[in-house]
Protein backbone atom coordinates (compact mmCIF):
# COMPACT_ATOMS: atom_id res chain seq x y z
CA UNK A 1 0.00 0.00 0.00
CA UNK A 2 1.26 3.48 -0.87
CA UNK A 3 0.24 6.93 0.33
CA UNK A 4 1.09 9.83 -1.96
CA UNK A 5 0.52 13.50 -1.15
CA UNK A 6 -0.25 16.06 -3.83
CA UNK A 7 -0.91 19.80 -3.67
CA UNK A 8 -4.02 21.12 -5.42
CA UNK A 9 -4.71 24.72 -6.45
CA UNK A 10 -8.08 26.42 -6.63
CA UNK A 11 -10.18 24.46 -4.15
CA UNK A 12 -12.33 26.72 -1.96
CA UNK A 13 -15.23 24.71 -0.51
CA UNK A 14 -16.67 21.32 0.42
CA UNK A 15 -18.11 20.93 -3.08
CA UNK A 16 -14.55 21.21 -4.44
CA UNK A 17 -13.40 18.51 -2.02
CA UNK A 18 -16.25 16.20 -3.03
CA UNK A 19 -15.52 16.62 -6.75
CA UNK A 20 -11.80 15.89 -6.36
CA UNK A 21 -12.40 12.92 -4.05
CA UNK A 22 -14.90 11.44 -6.51
CA UNK A 23 -12.63 11.78 -9.57
CA UNK A 24 -9.42 10.61 -7.87
CA UNK A 25 -11.26 7.83 -6.05
CA UNK A 26 -12.34 6.41 -9.43
CA UNK A 27 -8.73 5.67 -10.41
CA UNK A 28 -8.05 1.92 -10.41
CA UNK A 29 -6.09 0.92 -7.31
CA UNK A 30 -7.06 3.94 -5.19
CA UNK A 31 -8.44 2.82 -1.84
CA UNK A 32 -8.74 6.11 0.07
CA UNK A 33 -8.72 9.82 -0.72
CA UNK A 34 -8.39 12.58 1.86
CA UNK A 35 -8.31 16.34 1.32
CA UNK A 36 -7.05 19.00 3.70
CA UNK A 37 -8.86 22.06 2.34
CA UNK A 38 -7.01 25.36 2.48
CA UNK A 39 -9.39 27.87 0.77
CA UNK A 40 -6.91 30.74 0.83
CA UNK A 41 -3.89 28.63 -0.17
CA UNK A 42 -2.95 25.30 -1.76
CA UNK A 43 -4.93 22.29 -0.49
CA UNK A 44 -3.37 18.91 0.28
CA UNK A 45 -4.60 15.71 -1.37
CA UNK A 46 -3.55 12.40 0.23
CA UNK A 47 -4.16 9.31 -1.89
CA UNK A 48 -3.83 5.76 -0.57
CA UNK A 49 -3.46 3.14 -3.28
CA UNK A 50 -2.47 -0.47 -3.84
CA UNK A 51 0.78 0.70 -5.45
CA UNK A 52 2.42 3.69 -7.11
CA UNK A 53 0.13 5.87 -9.23
CA UNK A 54 0.92 7.51 -12.54
CA UNK A 55 1.14 11.27 -11.91
CA UNK A 56 -0.62 11.94 -15.23
CA UNK A 57 -3.62 9.87 -14.10
CA UNK A 58 -3.93 11.82 -10.85
CA UNK A 59 -3.42 15.17 -12.60
CA UNK A 60 -6.07 14.21 -15.16
CA UNK A 61 -8.57 13.25 -12.47
CA UNK A 62 -7.95 16.50 -10.59
CA UNK A 63 -8.35 18.43 -13.87
CA UNK A 64 -11.60 16.58 -14.60
CA UNK A 65 -12.89 17.91 -11.27
CA UNK A 66 -11.93 21.43 -12.37
CA UNK A 67 -8.65 22.00 -10.52
CA UNK A 68 -4.94 21.48 -11.06
CA UNK A 69 -1.99 20.07 -9.22
CA UNK A 70 0.33 22.75 -7.85
CA UNK A 71 3.86 22.80 -9.19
Amino acid sequence: MAVTVYRVEGMTCDHCVKAVKEEVGAITGVTKVEVDLAPEAVSTLSVTSDGPLDLALVAGAVAEAGYQLAS
